[in-house]
């Protein structure tokens, strides 16, 4: 008889915990993250790419200090997101080995570092394409059906937030350092990219996704990267940026039109480009002491984005920069970005 209440005390217990813990995020029991190095958490680990971090000085903030192959210090924005909304602390790579059939329901990363809109990005890194994230999350969803049975499967998809970052690497790389430079001139090129963020969007729908948060890109002209091109001040450059902006504009009037379109496609443009040039312009306001410079890796003296083993030089402190490497913020501003979006967006509830 005791232990017929303890299980009855337990169940309550359970069914009051889940309660609050949907209430808390609405009704989005997962979430799942597409595109690029900002949502990445360590799809590229095991790929053939140099486009990796699965080493330190890469999660020297993030708990236990290992190395995830996040592109980052510590945690990135679909991690922090998925904290935010309560679902669970870090959001998982579908590609890692240590996967386990429990962390499905509540969602996965599929974003591949030095991924974008167009194949060319991905292709010349040696990383996933946006196609290939899609026919993962395909399998995934497979997995899932057998894990959890295809109705709460079906609930799970069409009640999930759904994360794309993506156009980073199409301006930054392709645009600059390809062939894609001579064949197009940028806004030609933009349409390309907006179009093809579109098709992808369309679909994510057709598998079951309602509700995507689509961010825009980077004030690139800013990156640490960007800016050794500057010569020795270091400015943003200011032609990337504008870049940078017209895609964005872009992507958030296509945005709207497939809203239009599809009444049930919940779709929100996501505005990161004006939330990190607000804390490079203004850094006091968040504590940040350097805006130029990446705490691994200068963006003045080595090669590359990514810091590496053999790096020159890496901070005492992350939390006074802004950036982690010549690419990336860390993980402190992330957490203001994300802390932004929540508020301003209402993620929880869109």
């Amino acid at each position: 008889m005791q232990q017929v209440f303890v299980d009855i005390l337990l169940k309550v217990v359970l069914i009051l915990f889940l309660g609050n813990r949907a209430q808390a995020n609405g009704t989005i029991p997962a979430v799942f993250a597409f595109g690029d190095s900002i949502l990445d958490t360590g799809n590229n680990n095991n790929l053939n790419t140099v486009t990796k971090c699965n080493f330190p000085p890469y999660g020297r903030d993030f708990p236990g200090g290992i190395p995830t192959g996040r592109f980052c210090n510590g945690k990135v924005p679909s991690d922090l997101i998925a904290a935010g909304l309560h679902i669970k602390e870090t959001l998982p790579a579908y590609l890692d080995p240590n996967l386990k059939n429990e962390d499905l329901p509540t969602g996965v990363g599929f974003a591949s570092g030095g991924s974008g809109n167009d194949n060319l990005t991905a292709n010349i890194q040696g990383v996933l394409t946006l196609s290939e994230q899609l026919r993962l999350f395909k399998e995934y969803i497979g997995k899932l059906k057998e894990s959890v049975g295809e109705d709460k499967a079906n609930g799970i998809l069409s009640n999930s937030l759904y994360l794309l970052s993506a156009g980073n690497n199409d301006i930054a790389i392709s645009y600059s350092v390809t062939e894609r430079r001579t064949q197009y001139d940028f806004p030609s090129y933009a349409a390309l990219l907006v179009g093809w963020t579109s098709d992808f969007l369309k679909a994510l729908y057709g598998l079951g996704a309602r509700r995507i948060a689509v961010l825009s890109t980077l004030p690139l002209g800013c990156l640490p990267g960007a800016r050794s091109i500057g010569g020795f001040l270091r400015p943003c450059i200011e032609l990337v940026n504008q870049e940078a902006q017209l895609f964005n504009s872009k992507l958030s009037s296509e945005l709207d039109s497939i809203k239009n379109s599809i009444p049930d496609f919940k779709l929100i443009f996501v505005d990161v480009y004006t939330s990190l040039l607000d804390i490079i312009q203004n850094p006091e306001k968040s504590g940040f002491t350097n805006v130029a410079n990446g705490c691994c890796g200068t963006g003045t003296f080595e090669i590359g984005v990514y810091c590496n083993q053999f790096s020159l030089f890496t901070c005492a402190s992350a939390s006074s920069y802004v950036f982690w490497d010549s690419g990336h913020p860390t993980q402190k501003a992330y957490e203001i970005i994300v802390s932004n979006i929540l508020q301003k967006y209402n993620i929880s509830s869109f």
